[in-house]
Protein backbone atom coordinates (compact mmCIF):
# COMPACT_ATOMS: atom_id res chain seq x y z
CA UNK A 1 0.00 0.00 0.00
CA UNK A 2 1.30 3.47 -0.90
CA UNK A 3 2.25 5.72 2.00
CA UNK A 4 -0.45 8.32 1.18
CA UNK A 5 -3.21 5.69 1.09
CA UNK A 6 -1.90 4.05 4.31
CA UNK A 7 -1.89 7.38 6.17
CA UNK A 8 -5.41 8.07 4.94
CA UNK A 9 -6.62 4.72 6.21
CA UNK A 10 -5.07 5.32 9.63
CA UNK A 11 -6.62 8.78 9.84
CA UNK A 12 -10.04 7.42 8.90
CA UNK A 13 -9.86 4.83 11.70
CA UNK A 14 -8.47 7.24 14.29
CA UNK A 15 -10.74 10.24 13.81
CA UNK A 16 -14.53 9.76 13.82
CA UNK A 17 -16.47 11.95 11.34
CA UNK A 18 -17.81 15.21 12.76
CA UNK A 19 -21.49 15.45 13.35
CA UNK A 20 -23.24 16.90 10.33
CA UNK A 21 -20.14 16.73 8.14
CA UNK A 22 -21.00 16.68 4.42
CA UNK A 23 -19.81 13.93 2.14
CA UNK A 24 -17.43 14.94 -0.63
CA UNK A 25 -19.29 16.36 -3.63
CA UNK A 26 -22.51 17.06 -1.73
CA UNK A 27 -22.35 20.86 -2.29
CA UNK A 28 -24.26 21.88 -5.44
CA UNK A 29 -21.87 23.57 -7.85
CA UNK A 30 -23.81 26.89 -8.01
CA UNK A 31 -23.45 27.13 -4.20
CA UNK A 32 -19.72 26.38 -4.21
CA UNK A 33 -17.77 29.55 -3.37
CA UNK A 34 -14.20 28.51 -2.53
CA UNK A 35 -12.07 31.00 -0.64
CA UNK A 36 -8.48 31.18 -1.80
CA UNK A 37 -5.77 30.30 0.70
CA UNK A 38 -3.16 32.31 -1.21
CA UNK A 39 -1.59 35.25 0.57
CA UNK A 40 -0.94 37.67 -2.28
CA UNK A 41 -0.72 41.42 -2.63
CA UNK A 42 -4.05 43.23 -2.86
CA UNK A 43 -4.02 46.73 -4.34
CA UNK A 44 -7.16 48.83 -4.44
CA UNK A 45 -7.04 51.37 -7.27
CA UNK A 46 -9.88 53.76 -6.54
CA UNK A 47 -9.10 56.22 -9.34
CA UNK A 48 -7.36 55.62 -12.64
CA UNK A 49 -3.93 57.14 -13.11
CA UNK A 50 -5.20 59.08 -16.14
CA UNK A 51 -8.68 60.28 -17.19
CA UNK A 52 -10.74 57.55 -18.84
CA UNK A 53 -12.79 57.43 -22.01
CA UNK A 54 -14.91 54.29 -21.72
CA UNK A 55 -15.55 53.48 -25.38
CA UNK A 56 -17.99 50.63 -24.71
CA UNK A 57 -21.10 51.18 -22.57
CA UNK A 58 -24.84 50.73 -22.93
CA UNK A 59 -26.87 53.60 -21.52
CA UNK A 60 -29.90 52.95 -23.71
CA UNK A 61 -31.47 50.15 -25.73
CA UNK A 62 -33.60 50.17 -28.85
CA UNK A 63 -35.24 47.39 -30.81
CA UNK A 64 -32.54 45.84 -33.03
CA UNK A 65 -34.85 43.91 -35.38
CA UNK A 66 -38.36 45.22 -34.79
CA UNK A 67 -40.03 48.45 -35.76
CA UNK A 68 -38.63 51.69 -34.43
CA UNK A 69 -39.79 52.24 -30.85
CA UNK A 70 -38.95 54.70 -28.09
CA UNK A 71 -35.54 53.94 -26.55
CA UNK A 72 -35.21 52.55 -23.03
CA UNK A 73 -32.73 54.47 -20.88
CA UNK A 74 -30.83 52.27 -18.42
CA UNK A 75 -30.14 55.02 -15.86
CA UNK A 76 -30.42 58.73 -15.10
CA UNK A 77 -27.48 60.95 -16.08
CA UNK A 78 -26.96 62.24 -12.54
CA UNK A 79 -26.52 58.67 -11.23
CA UNK A 80 -23.86 57.91 -13.82
CA UNK A 81 -22.07 61.25 -13.54
CA UNK A 82 -21.57 60.82 -9.79
CA UNK A 83 -19.69 57.55 -10.33
CA UNK A 84 -17.79 58.99 -13.27
CA UNK A 85 -16.51 61.88 -11.17
CA UNK A 86 -15.38 59.59 -8.35
CA UNK A 87 -13.66 57.15 -10.70
CA UNK A 88 -11.95 59.70 -12.98
CA UNK A 89 -14.08 58.82 -16.01
CA UNK A 90 -14.00 61.74 -18.40
CA UNK A 91 -16.39 60.36 -21.06
CA UNK A 92 -18.69 57.39 -21.54
CA UNK A 93 -19.59 56.30 -25.06
CA UNK A 94 -23.09 54.86 -25.39
CA UNK A 95 -22.81 52.51 -28.34
CA UNK A 96 -26.48 51.50 -28.54
CA UNK A 97 -28.10 54.80 -29.46
CA UNK A 98 -30.54 53.34 -31.98
CA UNK A 99 -31.54 55.15 -35.16
CA UNK A 100 -34.05 57.70 -36.45
CA UNK A 101 -36.20 59.40 -33.83
CA UNK A 102 -34.96 57.03 -31.13
CA UNK A 103 -31.40 58.18 -31.77
CA UNK A 104 -32.46 61.81 -31.51
CA UNK A 105 -34.09 61.08 -28.13
CA UNK A 106 -30.97 59.36 -26.83
CA UNK A 107 -28.73 62.21 -27.94
CA UNK A 108 -31.11 64.74 -26.33
CA UNK A 109 -31.15 62.73 -23.07
CA UNK A 110 -27.42 62.00 -22.68
CA UNK A 111 -25.20 63.93 -25.03
CA UNK A 112 -26.62 67.42 -25.48
CA UNK A 113 -27.17 68.28 -21.77
CA UNK A 114 -23.69 66.98 -20.84
CA UNK A 115 -21.29 67.83 -23.68
CA UNK A 116 -18.05 65.93 -23.50
CA UNK A 117 -19.28 63.55 -20.80
CA UNK A 118 -21.46 61.33 -23.01
CA UNK A 119 -21.10 60.43 -26.69
CA UNK A 120 -23.64 58.41 -28.66
CA UNK A 121 -23.27 55.96 -31.56
CA UNK A 122 -26.03 55.10 -34.00
CA UNK A 123 -27.14 51.67 -35.26
CA UNK A 124 -28.41 50.40 -38.62
CA UNK A 125 -32.11 50.01 -39.42
CA UNK A 126 -31.98 46.21 -39.72
CA UNK A 127 -35.76 45.92 -40.11
CA UNK A 128 -35.52 47.60 -43.53
CA UNK A 129 -32.85 45.26 -44.91
CA UNK A 130 -35.21 43.38 -47.31
CA UNK A 131 -36.51 46.58 -48.88
CA UNK A 132 -35.38 47.60 -52.39
CA UNK A 133 -32.79 50.35 -52.27
CA UNK A 134 -31.78 49.51 -48.70
CA UNK A 135 -28.05 49.94 -49.39
CA UNK A 136 -28.35 53.58 -50.43
CA UNK A 137 -30.97 54.30 -47.77
CA UNK A 138 -28.69 53.06 -44.98
CA UNK A 139 -25.74 55.05 -46.28
CA UNK A 140 -27.88 58.19 -46.36
CA UNK A 141 -29.27 57.38 -42.91
CA UNK A 142 -25.75 57.33 -41.53
CA UNK A 143 -25.18 60.85 -42.83
CA UNK A 144 -28.40 61.99 -41.14
CA UNK A 145 -27.26 60.37 -37.87
CA UNK A 146 -23.95 62.18 -38.10
CA UNK A 147 -25.75 65.47 -38.59
CA UNK A 148 -27.93 64.71 -35.55
CA UNK A 149 -24.80 64.29 -33.43
CA UNK A 150 -23.85 60.59 -33.60
CA UNK A 151 -20.11 59.91 -33.28
CA UNK A 152 -19.93 56.41 -34.74
CA UNK A 153 -21.77 53.31 -35.91
CA UNK A 154 -22.40 50.28 -33.67
CA UNK A 155 -22.88 46.80 -35.15
CA UNK A 156 -24.29 44.31 -32.68
CA UNK A 157 -23.79 40.58 -33.21
CA UNK A 158 -27.28 40.84 -34.74
CA UNK A 159 -25.38 40.85 -38.03
CA UNK A 160 -24.16 37.32 -38.56
CA UNK A 161 -26.15 35.59 -35.80
CA UNK A 162 -29.71 36.98 -35.74
CA UNK A 163 -30.56 39.05 -38.84
CA UNK A 164 -32.19 36.91 -41.52
CA UNK A 165 -33.24 37.57 -45.09
CA UNK A 166 -36.79 38.33 -44.00
CA UNK A 167 -35.49 40.05 -40.86
CA UNK A 168 -36.55 37.29 -38.43
CA UNK A 169 -36.98 34.34 -40.83
CA UNK A 170 -35.11 32.78 -43.71
CA UNK A 171 -31.38 32.25 -44.05
CA UNK A 172 -28.96 34.24 -41.91
CA UNK A 173 -27.53 37.36 -43.54
CA UNK A 174 -23.75 37.18 -43.83
CA UNK A 175 -21.58 39.86 -42.26
CA UNK A 176 -19.82 40.58 -45.57
CA UNK A 177 -23.04 40.81 -47.60
CA UNK A 178 -22.31 43.40 -50.33
CA UNK A 179 -25.55 45.29 -49.67
CA UNK A 180 -23.81 46.82 -46.63
CA UNK A 181 -20.81 48.09 -48.60
CA UNK A 182 -22.28 51.61 -49.08
CA UNK A 183 -22.80 51.82 -45.29
CA UNK A 184 -19.18 50.88 -44.54
CA UNK A 185 -17.96 53.36 -47.14
CA UNK A 186 -20.21 56.11 -45.79
CA UNK A 187 -18.81 55.54 -42.29
CA UNK A 188 -15.30 56.02 -43.63
CA UNK A 189 -16.23 59.15 -45.54
CA UNK A 190 -17.95 60.64 -42.49
CA UNK A 191 -15.03 59.67 -40.22
CA UNK A 192 -17.40 57.64 -38.06
CA UNK A 193 -15.65 54.58 -36.55
CA UNK A 194 -17.52 51.29 -36.75
CA UNK A 195 -17.68 49.48 -33.40
CA UNK A 196 -18.40 45.90 -34.42
CA UNK A 197 -19.25 42.94 -32.19
CA UNK A 198 -18.60 39.75 -34.11
CA UNK A 199 -19.23 36.25 -32.77
CA UNK A 200 -18.95 35.53 -29.02
CA UNK A 201 -16.62 33.49 -26.79
CA UNK A 202 -15.57 30.40 -28.70
CA UNK A 203 -17.06 28.16 -26.01
CA UNK A 204 -20.54 29.44 -26.99
CA UNK A 205 -20.16 27.57 -30.30
CA UNK A 206 -19.39 24.23 -28.64
CA UNK A 207 -21.70 21.67 -26.99
CA UNK A 208 -22.80 22.55 -23.47
CA UNK A 209 -21.19 19.53 -21.87
CA UNK A 210 -18.61 18.60 -19.26
CA UNK A 211 -15.77 19.73 -21.52
CA UNK A 212 -17.08 23.26 -21.98
CA UNK A 213 -15.17 25.68 -19.73
CA UNK A 214 -18.20 28.00 -19.66
CA UNK A 215 -20.64 25.27 -18.72
CA UNK A 216 -22.08 27.15 -15.74
CA UNK A 217 -22.56 30.36 -17.73
CA UNK A 218 -24.24 28.56 -20.63
CA UNK A 219 -26.26 26.35 -18.32
CA UNK A 220 -27.67 29.52 -16.75
CA UNK A 221 -28.15 31.18 -20.18
CA UNK A 222 -28.76 28.40 -22.74
CA UNK A 223 -30.05 31.00 -25.23
CA UNK A 224 -26.48 32.33 -25.46
CA UNK A 225 -25.37 29.12 -27.19
CA UNK A 226 -24.75 29.16 -30.95
CA UNK A 227 -23.93 25.48 -31.24
CA UNK A 228 -25.66 23.63 -34.05
CA UNK A 229 -28.69 24.74 -36.09
CA UNK A 230 -27.65 26.95 -39.01
CA UNK A 231 -25.15 29.10 -37.14
CA UNK A 232 -21.73 29.56 -38.73
CA UNK A 233 -18.63 28.79 -36.70
CA UNK A 234 -16.93 31.49 -34.68
CA UNK A 235 -13.95 31.58 -37.04
CA UNK A 236 -16.21 31.88 -40.11
CA UNK A 237 -17.84 34.96 -38.55
CA UNK A 238 -14.50 36.59 -37.84
CA UNK A 239 -13.19 35.86 -41.32
CA UNK A 240 -16.31 37.46 -42.84
CA UNK A 241 -15.66 40.59 -40.76
CA UNK A 242 -12.04 40.59 -41.87
CA UNK A 243 -13.14 40.67 -45.49
CA UNK A 244 -15.13 43.88 -44.98
CA UNK A 245 -12.19 45.44 -43.10
CA UNK A 246 -10.01 44.62 -46.11
CA UNK A 247 -12.58 45.93 -48.62
CA UNK A 248 -12.92 49.30 -46.87
CA UNK A 249 -9.43 50.45 -45.90
CA UNK A 250 -10.42 54.08 -45.21
CA UNK A 251 -13.05 52.99 -42.65
CA UNK A 252 -11.85 52.50 -39.09
CA UNK A 253 -13.22 49.32 -37.49
CA UNK A 254 -13.15 48.98 -33.71
CA UNK A 255 -13.32 45.24 -33.03
CA UNK A 256 -15.12 44.86 -29.71
CA UNK A 257 -14.09 42.36 -27.02
CA UNK A 258 -10.63 42.02 -28.67
CA UNK A 259 -12.27 39.84 -31.32
CA UNK A 260 -10.97 36.34 -30.55
CA UNK A 261 -9.73 37.03 -27.04
CA UNK A 262 -8.75 33.39 -26.54
CA UNK A 263 -6.33 33.55 -29.47
CA UNK A 264 -4.17 36.67 -29.27
CA UNK A 265 -1.76 35.27 -31.85
CA UNK A 266 -4.61 35.25 -34.38
CA UNK A 267 -5.61 38.80 -33.41
CA UNK A 268 -1.99 39.94 -33.69
CA UNK A 269 -1.93 38.69 -37.27
CA UNK A 270 -5.07 40.69 -38.06
CA UNK A 271 -3.77 43.90 -36.50
CA UNK A 272 -0.54 43.50 -38.48
CA UNK A 273 -2.51 42.96 -41.68
CA UNK A 274 -5.17 45.66 -41.28
CA UNK A 275 -3.98 49.10 -40.15
CA UNK A 276 -7.63 50.27 -40.02
CA UNK A 277 -8.48 47.71 -37.30
CA UNK A 278 -8.54 48.72 -33.62
CA UNK A 279 -9.63 46.71 -30.56
CA UNK A 280 -11.15 47.26 -27.10
CA UNK A 281 -11.44 44.81 -24.22
CA UNK A 282 -14.90 45.30 -22.67
CA UNK A 283 -16.05 42.27 -20.63
CA UNK A 284 -12.87 40.38 -21.58
CA UNK A 285 -10.35 41.07 -18.81
CA UNK A 286 -11.34 37.63 -17.52
CA UNK A 287 -9.74 36.18 -20.64
CA UNK A 288 -6.78 38.56 -20.85
CA UNK A 289 -5.93 38.29 -17.17
CA UNK A 290 -5.50 34.53 -17.22
CA UNK A 291 -2.78 34.90 -19.87
CA UNK A 292 -1.05 37.97 -18.41
CA UNK A 293 2.35 37.56 -20.03
CA UNK A 294 0.89 37.08 -23.50
CA UNK A 295 -1.61 39.89 -22.89
CA UNK A 296 1.14 42.25 -21.70
CA UNK A 297 3.12 41.63 -24.89
CA UNK A 298 -0.06 42.26 -26.89
CA UNK A 299 -0.67 45.59 -25.13
CA UNK A 300 2.95 46.63 -25.57
CA UNK A 301 2.94 45.84 -29.28
CA UNK A 302 -0.45 47.38 -30.15
CA UNK A 303 -0.51 50.14 -27.57
CA UNK A 304 -1.59 52.68 -30.21
CA UNK A 305 -4.74 50.74 -31.22
CA UNK A 306 -6.14 49.37 -27.95
CA UNK A 307 -8.98 51.28 -26.27
CA UNK A 308 -10.40 51.11 -22.76
CA UNK A 309 -13.90 49.61 -22.62
CA UNK A 310 -16.02 47.81 -20.04
CA UNK A 311 -19.30 46.90 -21.81
CA UNK A 312 -20.92 48.43 -18.72
CA UNK A 313 -24.70 48.29 -18.32
CA UNK A 314 -26.34 50.08 -15.36
CA UNK A 315 -28.49 47.79 -13.22
CA UNK A 316 -29.22 44.08 -13.39
CA UNK A 317 -27.18 41.11 -12.23
CA UNK A 318 -27.38 38.56 -15.08
CA UNK A 319 -23.96 39.68 -16.25
CA UNK A 320 -22.07 40.90 -13.15
CA UNK A 321 -18.89 41.39 -15.20
CA UNK A 322 -20.73 44.26 -16.93
CA UNK A 323 -22.79 45.90 -14.19
CA UNK A 324 -21.89 49.59 -14.05
CA UNK A 325 -20.51 50.72 -10.72
CA UNK A 326 -17.44 51.70 -8.76
CA UNK A 327 -16.31 48.13 -8.10
CA UNK A 328 -16.31 47.33 -11.81
CA UNK A 329 -13.97 50.21 -12.64
CA UNK A 330 -11.67 49.46 -9.69
CA UNK A 331 -11.17 45.94 -11.05
CA UNK A 332 -10.32 47.26 -14.52
CA UNK A 333 -7.87 49.79 -13.07
CA UNK A 334 -6.24 47.10 -10.95
CA UNK A 335 -5.92 44.85 -13.99
CA UNK A 336 -4.22 47.56 -16.05
CA UNK A 337 -2.10 49.33 -13.43
CA UNK A 338 -0.88 46.67 -11.00
CA UNK A 339 1.06 43.43 -11.04
CA UNK A 340 -1.30 41.84 -8.53
CA UNK A 341 -1.97 38.13 -8.94
CA UNK A 342 -5.02 35.91 -8.67
CA UNK A 343 -7.89 38.35 -8.13
CA UNK A 344 -11.52 38.43 -9.23
CA UNK A 345 -12.31 39.79 -12.69
CA UNK A 346 -15.90 40.69 -11.79
CA UNK A 347 -17.73 42.03 -8.72
CA UNK A 348 -19.46 38.72 -8.02
CA UNK A 349 -19.15 35.93 -5.40
CA UNK A 350 -18.76 33.31 -8.16
CA UNK A 351 -16.71 34.09 -11.31
CA UNK A 352 -19.49 34.49 -13.91
CA UNK A 353 -17.62 33.60 -17.09
CA UNK A 354 -15.46 30.77 -15.82
CA UNK A 355 -14.02 29.58 -12.50
CA UNK A 356 -10.65 31.22 -12.68
CA UNK A 357 -9.00 34.40 -11.45
CA UNK A 358 -6.71 36.87 -13.16
CA UNK A 359 -3.42 38.72 -12.81
CA UNK A 360 -2.69 42.36 -13.56
CA UNK A 361 -0.61 43.64 -16.46
CA UNK A 362 1.23 46.45 -14.66
CA UNK A 363 1.33 48.66 -17.76
CA UNK A 364 3.81 51.56 -17.81
CA UNK A 365 2.44 55.10 -17.75
CA UNK A 366 2.97 55.89 -21.47
CA UNK A 367 0.90 52.82 -22.43
CA UNK A 368 -1.73 53.49 -19.77
CA UNK A 369 -2.23 57.02 -21.02
CA UNK A 370 -2.86 55.78 -24.57
CA UNK A 371 -5.22 53.00 -23.50
CA UNK A 372 -7.16 55.14 -21.03
CA UNK A 373 -7.91 58.06 -23.36
CA UNK A 374 -5.35 59.07 -26.01
CA UNK A 375 -6.27 56.32 -28.49
CA UNK A 376 -9.98 57.06 -28.10
CA UNK A 377 -9.31 60.72 -28.80
CA UNK A 378 -7.65 59.78 -32.08
CA UNK A 379 -10.29 57.26 -33.12
CA UNK A 380 -13.17 59.61 -32.34
CA UNK A 381 -11.37 62.69 -33.69
CA UNK A 382 -11.75 64.49 -30.37
CA UNK A 383 -9.74 67.55 -29.46
CA UNK A 384 -6.92 66.56 -27.08
CA UNK A 385 -7.21 67.75 -23.48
Amino acid sequence: MKRRHWLGSVAAMAVPPRAGASQAGAVPLPEYEPRSMLRVKETRVERSRFPVIDIHTHLSWSSPLGKEVAPRMTARPEEILAVMDRKNIRTMVNLTGGYGKALEEVIAYWQKPHPGRFLVFTEPSWNRTPEPGYANFQADELARARQAGAHGLKILKTLGLYLREKVTSGPLVKIDDPRFDPMWEAAGGLKMPVAIHTSDPEAFFLPIDRFNERYEELHAHPDWSFHGKDFPSSRELHEARNRIVARHPRTRFLVLHVGVCEDLEYMSGLLDRYPNMWVEFGARIGELGRQPRTARRFFDRYQDRILFGTDAVPGGDDTPQQVFGERLYEIYYRFLETGDEYFDYAPAPVPPQGRWRISGLGLPEPVLEKVYYRNAERLLSLAPR
